[in-house]
């Protein structure tokens, strides 16, 4: 490590090197009234330039350093009680600390004859402002969702939950972009256990660059092999509260409005929001139609298959000699006019994700209408078919988190393919290799399945039927299902 020298020669010429052409870095030299030479470092664009004229360059040159005092202490002195009294200062005596915190946006001046550097945290830059996420609305709650600036989430937090109890670790991670992750939880809460083991996987991140929270995801989860996430995501602010006030654990990355929240068991990714914020008497039977619709969203178009296919006998016969009808022309078996329009169903809403928002939605409408509609008359796809992959399209939507519905779309063609081969008997297998996966799988120490394996008869009541919250007494009841 690299120490400033008390030449201010030889450290500019070392800063200089290492910010070689960056055309962002500014340089300032200039000598004050009684001849001291000042070096001034940031980053344009990152810093308050208002604030460094008025607060710093002005300063110095009419005013000058105190006399009489060790001419660094005095600056200090005088930045802190005068100058700059709202603003956070410190000194350096690294130049390899001293070329960081001028990355991070900090405003560094060095003294000639002075071993140590001060940097004052005057950090100014374009950020986002705080909206509705688009991911995650609701009817009724709170409209604000993360950004980009990890001050302005930790902020949303301190909002929320006004108590020192609320800890917030922060760490840097990423060789080159030295991401601050910040972990917040509440103390007396949240499990030890937990809080342990993510400070121990956070200290063992290697990567050069951390760009989204996504990049530490996959190294905190216990099995990253598995198509189910054992972390969820979320950009409510909302959601994250009422999480920590449960016990759990949240992240929040810079550069990124997406929070880590964790443990998480399957449910969770099945609750929305509204479960919370509408009355419970209603949310009661959203949930049942909304679980009813996830077994529909990857189970229908194997359920179709077997039946069809192998089992024509367990439906109706008016209703079989449609299908039978209506499959009369088609050159393709069952299974492989499934598969085609399952596939042109995910390319569908695959273009209509990534297209602007202007035209994603006419693609997708074409797309269906054309494809489909042209796809019947030419004889290549049956009616029954359309209608099936629709109403799993439909099913599917349902699902309150776009992360939480990746796996049933995997499940979805893995189901219908042993179900072509071996019918009923091969959809029944998957379903017991599905739920023992799922069984085995943890989330931090928590069963993936709980609080039905294993039981747990305080918390399932807020599984299926949301109580209200008179009836709910004590904290961690619904630990794990938001």
């Amino acid at each position: 490590m690299t120490s400033i020298n008390r030449s201010i020669e030889a450290n500019e010429a070392y800063i200089k090197e290492r910010f070689q052409q960056c055309s962002d870095v500014v340089f300032r030299s200039f000598a004050l009234k009684d001849e001291t030479l000042l070096f001034i470092v940031y980053l344009d664009g990152m810093v308050r330039l208002q604030t460094v004229e008025e607060n710093v360059l002005k300063p110095l040159i009419f005013i000058g350093l105190p006399q009489g005092l060790d001419r660094m202490q005095s600056l200090v002195e005088t930045f802190r009680r005068k100058w700059l009294p709202l603003t956070n200062i410190r000194t350096d005596e690294s130049l390899e600390d001293l070329v960081n915190h001028i990355l991070q946006g900090g405003l560094a001046i060095l003294v000639d004859g002075e071993d140590s550097a001060l940097i004052a945290q005057i950090q100014d830059f374009e950020t986002r402002s705080i909206q509705e996420p688009r991911k995650e609305s609701t009817m009724r709650g709170s409209k604000e969702g993360f950004v980009e600036n990890i001050r302005t989430n930790t902020s949303l937090l301190r909002r929320r939950i006004v108590h020192p109890d609320l800890k917030m670790e922060s760490y840097k991670i990423g060789t080159y972009t030295q991401t601050e992750v910040v972990l917040a939880y509440m103390k007396g809460i949240a499990d030890e256990k937990v809080l342990s083991e993510v400070r121990e996987k956070l200290s063992k991140i290697a990567l050069d660059g951390v760009i989204d929270s996504a990049y530490i995801e996959e190294w905190l989860e216990n099995n990253s092999f598995s198509i189910f996430s054992q972390i969820q995501n979320t950009e409510r602010p909302d959601i994250v509260t009422a999480s920590l006030l449960e016990g759990k654990v949240t992240l929040l990355t810079d550069g990124t409005p997406f929070a880590l929240l964790l443990p998480v068991t399957f449910w969770s990714g099945l609750q929305s929001a509204d479960d919370y914020f509408e009355r419970f008497v209603f949310v009661m039977l959203t949930r049942m139609v909304r679980y009813l619709m996830t077994f529909i969203s990857f189970a229908f178009p194997a359920l179709y298959v077997a039946l069809s296919t192998f089992h024509p006998e367990m439906i109706p016969s008016y209703l079989m000699v449609g299908i039978a009808t209506a499959r009369e022309n088609s050159p393709f078996p069952t299974v492989i006019e499934v598969f085609i329009m399952m596939v042109i169903f995910d390319g569908l809403q695959e273009a209509g994700v990534h297209l602007p928002n202007q035209l994603g939605p006419i693609v997708s409408i074409i797309g269906a209408l054309v494809i489909g509609q042209a796809a019947v008359e030419a004889g290549i796809i049956s009616t029954p078919i359309i209608i099936v992959i629709s109403l799993t399209g439909v099913a599917a939507y349902t699902i309150p988190r776009y992360s939480a519905s990746l796996p049933f779309r995997l499940i979805r063609y893995f189901l219908t393919f042993i179900s072509g081969f071996l019918g009923f008997v091969g959809f029944a297998y998957g379903l017991i290799f599905l739920l023992i996966h799922l069984v085995m799988l943890e989330s931090f120490g928590t069963p993936y399945l709980s609080p039905i394996a294993p039981f747990d008869g305080k918390r399932i009541r807020d599984l299926f039927i949301r109580y209200p919250f008179w009836i709910k007494n004590g904290r961690n009841k619904k630990r794990g299902q938001r």
